[in-house]
């Protein structure tokens, strides 16, 4: 089909992997049943000299799937419309969740052409499996911060005030990079706290004090400030002890590798480090 207007797009298909955990794909119109039709016709030929200049608009076509980290949707998306307005006959398609569920996804079979983590050790689960073409990079950092509800009612001003007596918490499961980032900065900080729930990804633990489900959440600085006035953002130091690289890669079995190794080159470039930073995000 032709679209006057190109469009970024999340593919949501079924998707169940190892250890009970169930992720959900995008898929729109036929979906998963032409999805590898599509990303087996429009594999480019391009490859490196694409993958060179993130400006170049010829040699790439087709869709190409990215699975990256929940904590990336904002700029990924904004970075996913550049793409395609560049590169006319180009379709971004996005699985965005938690790192670790994305990465048993592709262990376990699931069609995509880049891996974007939001820690080293969650991608370790990648490039072990022989599911990496070459190795990844690290392309951006991000800290924690404290997102409480707008204003601050309950006047938390440091991570120690999370311990406080009847003040509902959340954080993200210890599984995942936002999770064991908290950790490592409740440790820094000789702190134990039990929050009222554990979520599988950062936005879901936000989503909580949006809501108003919760007092507070420890989530990435990224994902206060994509909440606008929705949330109140508060630092504490510890949070440098506990600092996320976030690495990527075009994935082996990518079904379209020239349009995967053009995206990685614009999340790279100088255009997507800007859109990056812009977000809240660190560089490496």
């Amino acid at each position: 089909m032709t679209r006057s207007v190109p469009r970024t797009r999340r593919i949501r298909r079924s998707l169940r992997v190892s250890g009970g955990i169930h992720r959900s794909l995008r898929v729109s119109g036929a979906g998963a049943a032409v999805l590898l039709t599509l990303s087996a016709c429009s594999s480019s030929s391009g490859g490196d000299e694409d993958a060179g200049s993130a400006g170049s608009s010829s040699k790439v076509s087709g869709q190409v799937t990215v699975f990256a980290a929940a904590s990336l949707k904002e700029s990924f998306t904004k970075l996913g419309e550049t793409f395609e307005q560049r590169h006319p006959g180009t379709e971004v398609s996005f699985n965005f969740g938690g790192s670790d569920s994305l990465a048993a996804g592709i262990t376990s079979g699931a069609p995509a052409d880049v891996f974007a983590s939001a820690s080293p050790k969650t991608m370790v689960t990648v490039t072990d499996a022989g599911a990496a073409a070459g190795e990844p990079s690290t392309f951006v950092r991000n800290r924690l911060e404290i997102a409480t509800l707008p204003g601050n009612p309950e006047r938390i001003s440091s991570l120690e005030d999370l311990t406080a007596s009847g003040l509902k918490v959340v954080l993200c499961d210890k599984s995942v990079p936002c999770g064991a980032a908290a950790q490592k900065a409740l440790a820094a900080g000789g702190l134990d706290l039990t929050p009222v729930s554990y979520e599988q990804d950062v936005k879901a633990a936000l989503t909580k004090v949006e809501l108003k489900e919760a007092d507070a959440a420890l989530v990435y600085r990224t994902d206060v400030r994509a909440a606008g006035g929705k949330v109140a953002g508060v630092d504490f130091p510890e949070a440098a002890e506990a600092v996320n690289d976030y690495p990527i890669t075009v994935l082996e079995d990518a079904p379209n590798p020239g349009a995967a190794k053009a995206f990685v080159a614009l999340v790279k470039s100088a255009e997507g480090q800007r859109v990056l930073t812009d977000a809240g995000f660190g560089t490496p």
